[in-house]
Parts: structure tokens; sequence; C-alpha cells
């Protein structure tokens, strides 16, 4: 990767020397409009004085900095030779005094990669609009700084613009002879640091709240995004979320929000979610919505505003020593959201939704090859870029929830307030946190630590019961299993319920013991005595994080009665413990799509109808058996038509079975009614077809050759926005064309002229499931081309082009074999590529066993 990277051994060297008073960093963006002066990369000019100390002096350092060229650089007053102090990612440092002061001059890049400074372009109207991003590491790419979060400082940034932009940053600013001044921030680290500038659109209001000292605690609050989006920017709704977080969490944190302004910026061409930075928090512009979504979109955007929100607490104000602690914001953060969201919003089913999806992603991430401890060994900045994940997230988060149920709700936030008052503005290791929680809990976080943060896996419960003569509950007992690989056994606080069929049919619950399950079975003496239940569910009210397993009496019920299960949460379990059988190979593919057909159209909670529709997708494509996975693509085709038809008119259900059509869509009778709803020839009762839904109809249209060039640049006219560009660019690397394919893969593997949005496009386009003989060619070229991609290309970009272009829907023993070659090959290949490789060589070989226990079916 372009830029060396940072060992943590290097990081805890420097902190041990160094401690930073304070930045003032001076950038010039004017250049980001007009033509760009000269060759090479459009470069902007930026300015920092850093003033630091030294417990050493005399002793040597280095400073940090990506850019194309330094101007000059002065140290305690010496002029320095930059083309002997700066080798392109850090600027050596020698003979340092007790106090220091830095001052580096350098024409730092623009980016095209979402990483730094990243300049767009709206082909709408010509409009340039900037914003920074920078996790793990890439302020650097901006200014000159010491890049590392134990290393705070306060920051004052001032910036030039063209006259007509209005600049902002993590304090409050004022435009004065042409120069935008922000106010001094708390002592923060660099990654959050934050700049965005452009003509954006900008709607404020602002937060007040009387504080328990009878102070009055006033926030201004702003929103922004491209003009373009303006019409759709339903900031309202953003704001109202922001105050209902607001009082959420200083009702819980007994701690105010500390950086004075809140702004939340929509930004366009966004690798992330959003981003943390205080008092200026970033959003991919995607949750701006442009024609109808479904209330899980809502309650997502909700999630991400609340998850960011509290990371001003966790993460902001109190932020991990080295990112080994990355889950002490981002496990807290999303455990946060899913809280406040159903603590303060409307959205009050939230926690369905954290264990319908989030812990999907958790499971997942945590059978890889790649699966670590929440608590994570990271080595350097690319482990650290790799761990942004869903063992850090989501089963962070589950860990965290497990938590609450194991020392109660309140001894957990009183643990929190004691460790923002005891940290603030500092940095923070575990043994921070787990001692806080010892003293509000009383109980030993040692224990509970060594088995959920310090080791890697998943547990599955499996509910073992025996009947007495008489048909009630001798005993029922709870069976912890662990793979092989990762063979620990944990303690779980869980809620085992019992459910029956009530006279009217509905499956409902009519027990329900909480007990500690401890080792490998535990017999859950409470329910000794109960009715026979036709269903056990052993993680009833999701307390904790589990593969949830059936009896032979359990499966076989939901096998018919599953859409009888009244309570959504219930139900939710569910689905989630069928999807993760399919995964492993325990239930065939074909007859979890069966299942879905039989019962989805009864779901109530629409974020789970879409969750199951993407699994459905995904055990299709990967998890059938080759010989079925046509009949299965008319199956579902069918079964999605015949419940969009029945839906009810214009209803977000509708919408849901619209999309998922499209998706499964390949026959002529399929394809024909999606270009008549396109071409207003066919129409479905209450179906509105906006410009995103055309977009979403043209996609199997494009991709099964019905939608040619011609097609797709009308539609591109129709819609010519930044949106409409990167629906285009997919659909067109979508078609069924060796030439298309081989265009696609030069754009994208053989150059660097795409944006990061496109370049994403296009990877989404390249792969279609109906053109797995047209991608014979580019396993080979696949293999032949990651290493040198990783070598040249941003840590994104690489990571975009490894996961996006591995050879997955080439699902043989073949492509397994490649795979396995090459990492045999390249055993000395850069630790996070091969992790990469190796975690699509495992979805690859996990697909291959679930095809093969779906051909035995």
């Amino acid at each position: 990767m372009p830029g060396e990277n940072l060992s943590r051994d290097e990081a805890r060297e420097r902190a041990a020397l160094l401690s930073v008073d304070g930045y003032e960093v001076s950038l010039d963006v004017r250049s980001a409009v007009g033509d760009a002066q000269g060759e090479g990369p459009r470069t902007f000019r930026s300015v920092t004085t850093i003033r630091f100390r030294c417990n050493e002096p005399g002793a040597s350092s280095f400073a940090d900095l990506v850019a194309p060229s330094v101007t000059a650089v002065s140290l305690n007053g010496r002029d320095l030779d930059p083309s002997e102090v700066f080798d392109g990612s850090r600027i050596a440092l020698e003979d340092l005094a007790a106090d220091n002061e830095l001052v580096v001059d350098a024409q730092c890049a623009y980016s095209r990669t979402g990483e730094g400074l990243h300049r767009f372009v709206d082909p709408e109207d010509g409009e340039v609009y900037l914003y920074t991003q920078y996790e793990p590491a890439d302020s650097r790419r901006v200014f000159a700084n010491f890049e590392q979060p134990d290393l705070k400082a306060p920051f004052r940034f001032e910036v030039r613009a063209p006259e007509e932009w209005t600049v902002w940053s993590n304090g409050a600013g004022e435009r004065a002879d042409g120069v935008w001044r922000f106010a001094e921030t708390k002592p923060i680290s660099t990654y959050i640091t934050c700049v965005v500038a452009g003509p954006y659109h900008y709607v404020t209001d602002s937060y007040e709240r009387v504080l328990e000292d009878g102070t009055r605690l006033e926030i201004p609050l702003g929103a922004l995004c491209r003009k373009g989006l303006a019409p759709h920017f339903d900031a309202d709704d953003v704001f109202l979320i922001t105050k209902q977080g607001l009082d959420f969490f200083h009702d819980h944190f007994d701690y105010p929000y500390p950086f004075g302004k809140y702004d939340q910026a929509f930004v366009p061409e966004y690798n992330l979610g959003a981003m943390e930075n205080p008092g200026m928090v970033t959003f991919r512009e995607e949750y701006i919505f442009r024609g109808k979504v479904t209330r899980a979109s809502y309650e997502g955007r909700a999630n991400t505003i609340l998850h960011e929100m509290a990371h001003m607490w966790f993460g902001d104000l109190v932020t991990m020593e080295w990112w080994d602690d990355l889950w002490l914001k981002e496990s807290f953060a999303d455990f946060m959201g899913a809280f406040a969201n159903v603590g303060a919003t409307r959205f009050k089913d939230a926690w369905i939704t954290f264990a319908n999806r989030r812990k999907a992603w958790a499971y997942r991430a945590d059978q890889l090859p790649s699966t670590h401890p929440i608590t994570a060994d990271i080595r350097d900045l690319e482990d650290a870029k790799l761990n942004f994940d869903g063992i850090t997230y989501a089963k962070g988060a589950s860990a965290l929830k497990q938590l609450v149920a194991y020392v109660g709700q309140d001894a957990f936030l009183e643990g929190a307030r004691r460790y923002f008052k005891r940290h603030a503005y500092g940095n923070t290791r575990l043994g921070d946190l787990l001692s806080v929680l010892e003293e509000t809990s009383g109980r030993d976080m040692a224990a509970w630590s060594r088995s959920w943060l310090q080791t890697a896996g998943v547990n599955s419960l499996t509910p073992q019961v025996l009947l007495s003569a008489t048909g009630t509950v001798d005993e029922l007992a709870v069976v912890q299993e662990a793979a092989e690989s990762h063979p620990e056994l944990r303690p779980h606080r869980v809620a085992v319920g019992l459910y029956r069929r009530t006279a009217e049919g509905a499956l409902e619950r009519y027990a329900r013991a909480e007990v500690d399950v401890e080792g490998p079975r535990t017999v859950v003496a409470e329910l000794a005595g109960a009715e026979a239940p036709e269903l056990v569910l052993v993680n009833d009210d999701d307390l904790t994080y589990c593969k949830t397993r059936f009896d032979d009496t359990s499966l076989a019920t939901l096998r018919e009665h599953l859409g009888a299960v009244t309570d959504p949460l219930a139900r939710a379990l569910c689905w989630s413990a069928l999807w993760n059988m399919t995964r492993d190979a325990l239930l065939p593919a074909r007859d979890f799509a069966a299942l879905v057909l039989r019962f989805a159209g009864r779901e109530s909670d629409i974020g789970v109808l879409q969750m199951l529709h993407a699994w459905t997708d995904s055990a299709l494509v990967h998890y059938a058996a080759p010989e079925w996975r046509e009949t299965g693509g008319r199956l579902l085709a069918e079964g999605a038509l015949r419940e969009l038809r029945d839906a009810a008119p214009g209803s977000e259900h509708q919408l849901a079975w619209a999309r998922f059509f499209a998706s499964v869509a390949a026959g002529e009778a399929d394809l024909a009614l999606l270009r008549g709803l396109l071409e207003g020839t066919e129409k479905i009762d209450g179906l509105d077809v906006d410009q995103e839904l055309r977009w979403t109809f043209l996609a199997p249209l494009a991709a099964h050759g019905a939608a040619d060039e011609g097609v797709l640049a009308a539609e591109l006219a129709r819609d010519d926005t930044a949106s409409g560009k990167r629906h285009q660019v997919r659909c067109l690397a979508s078609r069924p064309s060796e030439a298309v394919k081989a265009q696609a893969w030069a754009q994208v593997v053989e150059s660097d002229a795409l944006s990061n949005a496109l370049v994403e496009a296009t990877i989404a386009g390249f792969a279609q499931p109906s053109q797995r003989e047209l991608l014979a060619p580019y396993t080979e070229k696949y293999f032949a081309a990651i290493e040198r991609v990783w070598a040249e290309r941003s840590i994104q970009i690489g990571m975009d082009v490894v996961r996006g272009l591995f050879p997955s829907l080439r699902d043989s023993r073949d492509t397994l074999d490649a795979t396995d070659a090459w990492l045999s090959a390249h055993e000395g290949a850069a630790p996070a590529l091969r992790r990469l490789v190796l975690e699509a060589r495992d979805d690859l070989a996990r697909g291959l066993r679930a095809q093969a226990c779906d051909g035995g079916a």
C-alpha cells in the first residue's frame, strides 16, 4: 500500500517519548475548482504547525505525512531539507528538544478513493464538493501529524476556499478576510478531525437542555448535503432523531455533550456508513432517500445517527490507546445504537433488527478463519483497517447485551458514567473499563472478559427435552458446543422459552425460565413439570450471543407452523437460527427457500422480511445445488410475484416484494413484466415505479441482455445525477458480453481512473450469477493481479478489488484448489491481503458444503 505502515510497537515507542500540546493546520483548497495545474495529481497546500514535548531531549522520532511533495520543513526554527527528511510517508525528526515546534509546508493530493480529502464533481451541475475521512490513519494525507490515537491534542484549523463556498470543521467557524477560522477543539485524536467544504445545502436547528446543576446546555445543530439532493433531504427527521438521542444520552451518561456544535454532513462517494468526527459527523449520502423506502431504511438511518452520537462519549471523549481496543468504542456504539433507538425513538423494535441483521454479520465473521477475539491483536494499521468487522461491531455489541443481562442495566450504565468522568479526554485499555464495571456490579469481570472478550468463536446451544410418561417435561437441558478450532465454552445468561399452539392455531410462549448456562450441559430445573412443548427456543429474548439449534420436535413444528409464531422477536430468532443451519449445511438451501415461500408473506416486521429476501437470494446463488438453481429461481420468482400482487397496494411490503422479484427474475415472462412496468404498459395497483425502483428493474434486464447500452444511456439522461451514474455504471458492467467483462476488468484492475464509488459500482455489476461461464477466464487473472493491486492501490480500493472480484461464482473444487495454490505460493504476501483471500476461500468452501447438503435433499 502507498504510505508506510505504522506498527503498534512504533506507536508505543513514540507515545512514550512525545506528548503533543497543539496543532495549527492551514489548508488552501481553492485549487479544488477549475482546471488542474500540471502533471500528476491535483493538489492543495497544507501548512501545519505542531507544538510538542519530548521527555528525552536529544532523541529522534518522526512525524507522519503522505503527500506528493513537501515544500519546507522547520524544526525549532531550523530549516530542514525536505529531500533528506521526507521519504513520502514520514518526516524524520532528529535531536529533539524538551519543547519543540515543527512546521511543515506540503502539497497534498485530493483523494478519489474516499481516503483523506475527497474531491467529488457532481455530474448534475458541475459543482465540486470536499470532505475528509481519516479512520484509521488518513489524516496524514491532509496534514503532517503524529498519526496514532493516543497522542491527542487540541486543533485549530483554518481553510482558504472558493468565495462562494461554506467550510465546516470540528469547531464553530467564521469567515474573515477570505479565510475560514475554526474554534480550537478539545484534545482529540488525529483520525477524528474533519473538514467539509463546498456549496452544500445547509439546514440548522438547535437543542437545549437544563442540566442538573441548573445551567443551560445549548447545542447548535446543522445538517448538510449536496444541492442536488436538497429536494429529497428530510432534515426534520434527522433533527428529530438527533434531539431524541441527545436527550437519551444525557439522561443515561450524566456527562454533558462536550464538543460545542453538532453538525451532520451527508456526503458523496463515502466508503463507510458514517464517521464520528466530534461536532462534524459525516454520513454516506445514501441515507438521503431519493425514492420510496421501507421503515427499515429509516430505522437503519436512526440507528446510525445514534451510533455516531454514542461515539461522542465512547471514542471521542474517551479513546482507545491503540487499535487493539477498537471495540471499546465500536462495540459500545453498536449496542447504544439499538439501545437508544428502542429507548428514545419511534423504532421500538430495534432489538429485532439487531438480532436479525447485526448478529448475522457477527455470526458470519466469527466463523471465518480470520476470526479474532473482540479485543484483537492489531499489529499495525493494515490489521486495524480490516478489523472494522462483524466481530468488533456486532459481536462486541452482543457481548455487551449479554453483559447487561449479567450485571444489570443500572450497574452497566453507572460503570459507563464513571468511565467517562475518570478518563475524559484520555486514552484507555480494556482493564480501565473492567475496573469500573467491577466497582459498580460487584461481579468478577476478569472471568467474564476472558470468556467473552479474549476468545474467538461462537457457541451453539441446543435443547434436550425428556418427557415423562404423562407427557410433561421430565428434564430440559441446554447443550453447549463449540467448534474444534475455537473450543471455548462460555457462560451464557439465557432465557429458555416453551411454545405451544393455542386453540386458534397461534404458536405462543407459555413458559419461560432464565438460567446461567455453564459448561457442556445445563439443566433448566425451573421448567420440569411443564406441559410438553412443540417448540423450545433456547435464546428467547435474544439475551446472549450464540447459534440457536432446535431439537427434532421443534424443527418439525417450525417447518409446519413458523408463520404462527406470534411474537415478532421470537419469530426473527427462529428465522436467524434456520439461516445459520442453512449456512452450516444442516438444512438444505431448497428447504430454507421453501420456508420463505410458505411463511415470509405473513411476516409483519419489514426489516425481517427484507433480511429474509437477502438470505434467500444468497441461498440460491451460493448454497443451492447447481442442478436445482434454475428450478429454485423459477419457484422464487413465481412466489415473489404472487406476494407482490397480493400485498396491500402502496404498502412497504409491496415495495419489498417488488425488489425481491426483480432480484430473482430471469424467465422471459418475468423480464417482460419488468420491462412493461418501466414502459408503463404493465401496472400493479399501488406500486409507484419511482426512479430508484426503475434502476432496480433495469438491473436484471441488463444482466440478462434485455437492456442494451442505448437503453441505459436513455435512463441516465432521465436521471443525470451522481446516483444515476452509479446505477448506470453497475448496469453497464452487468451485461452478458465478453467485451463488457474485459472492459470492466480493465477499468478496475488495470487503471486507477475511476473514483471509489464507480469502482464499487463496476465490481457490483461485473459478477452476475447468471453469467458463471462468462466469468471463467477471470479466476487465473484474479490470482495473477491481486498482489500487484494490493501494492499499488490504496487500502480501500485494494480491499474492494480483492473481496469483490474473488471468483466466488466459479464455485467448484478447481477454484478452491487455485486459491490454495495462491496461498501456498504467497506465504510472504501482506498479512492483510492473505486474510482477505483466506476469508473468501472459507466462504467458497462453506458454499460447496451447503451445495452438497442441498444436493442430497
